[in-house]
């Protein structure tokens, strides 16, 4: 029988799940709201862009911040913020005063407070559970994640809409706000930083960044993975970016449904996260990674080459099936391999790579859907059939990188001196 997740974990769930409705909210809402003031594919595609641009901007200074302070306080802090904004969006809407460009400055604080929240999500979860626990951990993160945001979430956005244009983004407020009060609550203990990793009983230092730096890149494994997951990512991305446009204009999908729709491909997505670390346990990781980017690079595929929009939401939901079930193992191995004293810093530098480009190729995408809605999905999703056989030995290898519950670091964690980062 599998070991309980414990208390500690149950409630950083619980606040994820209350920052998951706001942000399941806001990503209908928002593309929604832009195509009241827009019907320009690259504008569209643009709020999209901006809602990563962060992570190019703060995404490492937002890691360097979750190894020094509380993380609880972080995520309160950065939610609080996004609250705010989401105050004065909604009362900036309802007198009238909203532009296509108010809407781009609230996006680009809503991912900046992102950018710190959710790091620390993640980098409290290995403080929470063991390293055999990862998995199933992960797996409940997104699976919760998908059922808020897709089941709950998204199709109450969609309906808000259409009854008020404000609704969303008050219900969005409230959302950041209550998420932000339960992150309080997460053990202090487990959501402070590591000042000092203890090896053998002797206490080291934090790393520099520097050092944080160095780990990835002499990591072989590590460092080919996050050039492989950051090329793959900006491919989906430059194929999603004007979905929204692609549904209402190219299948003539109602504003009102769109939620709907967005459900539907969230089963796909639900099954993959529920699934996925069985999987992983019965299979191994390096094969189901290998099979489950393969077909998210076929289901987006599948999107571009049909007229038929039962097919495509299908073929859409099979996408998001693989990209769901990819993300508990490559997750879980993140957190295995990488030291908890330098994880904030090591995922702001992941995630600043690989979400840092995913705004230049959701733009690249809006352009290339000016010739034709479904054009980026067939790029996007061929780029990822291509990339995924490349490195194919890469993935099936995976296993082998797996640490044992009981073992160091698999490099040396070279250390500055004292506390700098």
């Amino acid at each position: 029988m599998a070991s309980r997740l414990g208390a500690g974990f149950g409630r950083l769930w619980t606040a994820a799940i209350a920052s998951n409705l706001a942000d399941g909210i806001l990503r209908t809402a928002v593309p929604l709201i832009g195509t009241t003031l827009t019907r320009d594919p690259a504008l569209i595609a643009g709020l999209t862009a901006v809602t990563f641009l962060p992570w190019l901007l703060f995404g490492i200074p937002a890691g360097m911040l979750l190894d020094r302070v509380d993380r609880r306080v972080a995520m309160a802090a950065a939610n609080g913020l996004r609250f705010a904004v989401a105050a004065a969006l909604a009362l900036l809407t309802a007198a009238g005063g909203l532009t296509i460009w108010w809407l781009y400055v609230a996006v680009l604080v809503f991912g900046l407070g992102e950018t710190v929240f959710d790091n620390a999500t993640t980098t409290v979860v290995p403080s929470l559970v063991t390293r055999s626990q990862l998995d199933r951990a992960n797996g409940r993160m997104q699976s919760a994640e998908i059922v808020v945001q897709n089941f709950i979430a998204t199709p109450v956005a969609g309906f808000l809409f259409a009854v008020a244009l404000v609704l969303p983004v008050w219900l969005t407020g409230a959302g950041f706000l209550i998420a932000g009060l339960l992150a309080l609550s997460i053990p202090a203990a487990a959501a402070h930083a590591h000042d000092l990793a203890a090896e053998g009983g002797a206490s080291q230092p934090r790393p520099r960044f520097g050092a944080v730096v160095g780990f990835l890149v002499h990591h072989r494994f590590l460092r080919a993975m996050i050039v492989l997951t950051s090329l793959t990512a900006s491919a989906l991305a430059f194929a999603q970016g004007s979905v929204v446009l692609l549904l209402l204009q190219t299948f003539t999908v109602p504003a009102a449904l769109i939620g709907v729709i967005t459900a539907g491909v969230g089963v796909g997505a639900l099954v993959g996260a529920l699934v996925s670390s069985s999987l992983v346990a019965r299979f191994g990781r390096g094969r189901v990674m290998f099979w489950s980017v393969l077909v998210s690079g076929v289901g987006i595929l599948g999107v571009g080459v049909t007229s038929n929009v039962a097919i495509a939401v299908s073929s859409y939901a099979i996408g998001a099936f693989g990209v769901a079930v990819w993300n508990v193992p490559w997750g879980a191995l993140r957190q295995a391999l990488v030291p908890n004293a330098m994880l904030g810093r090591a995922m702001g530098i992941v995630r600043t790579i690989g979400w840092g480009l995913t705004p230049i190729a959701t733009v690249l995408g809006g352009f290339v859907a000016r010739i034709d809605l479904r054009l980026p999905f067939v790029i996007g999703g061929g780029a990822v059939v291509v990339l995924t056989l490349v490195a194919t030995r890469l993935l099936l290898g995976a296993d082998r990188h797996v640490p044992r519950d009981d073992a160091a670091p698999a490099i040396e964690i070279p250390v500055g001196e004292g506390r700098a980062s």
